[in-house]
């Protein structure tokens, strides 16, 4: 094996990036982040040895959404530790990259539609130590997550390729399948990183790329964006930082990485070769079936010299919210160029984050919110059921949502089905992929008397302080007797 540290500044030859515009706080990076949770007991520690195989996944699952968790020496081998839940909460993706909770979806809109082209450094913590010769499983703790997957998996890697025509790159999260010493076979759905294989395949080449592991949370769901073809997430990236974000060219390839990657896999996608993939538990939390998928051939591997190795639970919270975040903020967008009176939506956590979208509409006409629906539909193929509510309606809690059903909406009258339509072809309820929706307007018609559908509240509930006005006492019977 052959293996090379760099000793110098990772800073060396770095244009300066640019500055962030006035009073806005920046995105922390991956290691500020896990400061700042362990700092409030909100990382968990485990005691050394824990084995990568299903005994690392169970204890981060368990620990889902309360605590991330740290892993130190897997498998008693490994000096690299494993981490995961690092943004298994909606808060805490907001906190990490700046904003308020419910200011996340305009910022992550704003930074999708103004991206900050990255700056291009020379050097780079993620190149401190490089391997040419490689064995994944050897020289990485790379975990087996469920109990049928088909082995090790890389669930948080985003796979970077460029264009073999433009050199503009894409970013994607795609599952990762260890399948032998220096071979990876992966599952490409049909968007961005097929289109660039099939287009370097038709050139009879291999398409460049690389997979870095361990990058902060706003780069992290940056990759997660849905933007057309040939624009990169890595300048997504730089505006939710406020900043261009640093890259470094790979040491065998030409993709560019963000430098500040914990590590990268370098390698090309094969032309004309496919291995047998899966399954592997996906989202929907059912497993993604065997088939021959697309192979990576791996050229080198660098790292920090004290890299950590970032692993994402299948279908946890942090798996859920990085689909839905970015989703969302598209989908807004959409309905909002149609709707003005969209003021909010939701991917709900129990439609796996992708299925079940709540709107919140200031409804404006009658039928209003049928169209809703059907733009809904429109703007992603995932969504499967749409419900619209009224403004009065929190649609981040699924209770208001299934009280707004079950006191404003009829079946013959609030209704809408559309058989026979695109869906996910991860939703094993579908004939690969094609299914039915449907929607639900559970808005208040325009014409209703006002007091039918007015809520009830008890004046001055929500100002009460609480703490002056109860004594704290438990015992109620001396209080009886007294």
């Amino acid at each position: 094996m052959t293996v090379s540290e760099t000793t110098s500044d990772p800073t060396d030859g770095a244009t300066p990036s640019a500055g962030t515009p006035h009073g806005r706080r920046r995105a922390l990076s991956l290691r500020d982040w896990l400061d700042r949770l362990a700092n409030r007991d909100d990382v968990a520690v485990a005691r050394e040895g824990l084995a990568l195989k299903h005994q690392i996944a169970a204890v981060a699952k368990r620990l889902d959404g309360d605590k991330a968790t740290f892993f130190p020496k897997p498998d008693g081998a490994h000096a690299i530790p494993v981490i995961s839940g690092l943004v298994s909460d909606r808060g805490w993706m907001a906190e990490a990259l700046g904003v308020p909770q419910d200011q996340l979806l305009a910022h992550f809109q704003r930074a999708a539609a103004n991206p900050i082209p990255f700056n291009e450094v020379t050097a780079a913590p993620a190149q401190e130590v490089v391997h040419t010769e490689v064995d994944l499983l050897g020289q990485l703790p790379i975990p087996t997550h469920n109990e049928h997957d088909s082995g090790a998996y890389i669930t948080a890697g985003l796979l970077i390729s460029r264009s073999p025509e433009t050199g503009i790159q894409n970013v994607a999260i795609h599952r990762c399948q260890i399948s032998g010493k220096n071979r990876i076979g992966v599952l490409l759905l049909p968007r961005h990183t097929d289109h660039y294989h099939r287009m370097a395949e038709k050139q009879g080449k291999p398409l460049e790329m690389a997979i870095a592991i361990g990058v902060d949370p706003a780069t992290l769901l940056s990759s997660q964006a849905i933007v057309p073809v040939d624009h990169d997430e890595l300048e997504i990236a730089g505006a939710l930082h406020g900043r261009a974000l640093d890259v470094v060219k790979c040491t065998t390839n030409n993709v560019r990485v963000p430098a500040d990657s914990e590590i990268v896999i370098e390698g090309r996608l094969l032309p004309d070769e496919r291995e047998e993939e899966g399954p592997f538990g996906e989202f929907p939390q059912y497993y993604g079936e065997r088939a021959r998928r697309h192979v990576i051939e791996v050229d080198a591997i660098t790292h920090r010299r004290d890299a950590m190795f970032h692993t994402i639970v299948g279908g946890g919270l942090e798996h859920l919210l990085l689909g839905a975040i970015p989703r969302e903020a598209t989908i807004l967008n959409e309905l909002q160029r149609s709707f003005p009176g969209v003021r909010d939506v939701h991917l709900a956590l129990g439609g796996v984050g992708r299925y079940h979208l709540y709107v919140k509409l200031d409804k404006r006409q009658d039928g209003e919110g049928k169209n809703v629906i059907l733009g809904a539909f429109a703007a992603h193929y995932d969504i499967k059921h749409v419900v619209v509510c009224d403004t009065d309606v929190d649609i981040h809690d699924p209770r208001e949502v299934e009280w707004a059903v079950s006191t404003r909406f009829q079946a013959d009258r609030d209704l809408v089905v559309i058989a026979h339509s695109q869906g996910s072809k991860l939703d094993p309820s579908t004939r690969d992929g094609v299914g039915a929706k449907m929607g639900l307007d559970a808005t208040v018609p325009l014409d209703a008397p006002e007091m039918k559908y007015k809520r009830i509240r008890i004046p001055g509930e929500e100002s009460l302080d609480l703490d002056a006005l109860m004594s704290g006492a438990s015992d109620w019977r001396a209080r009886l007797k007294a």
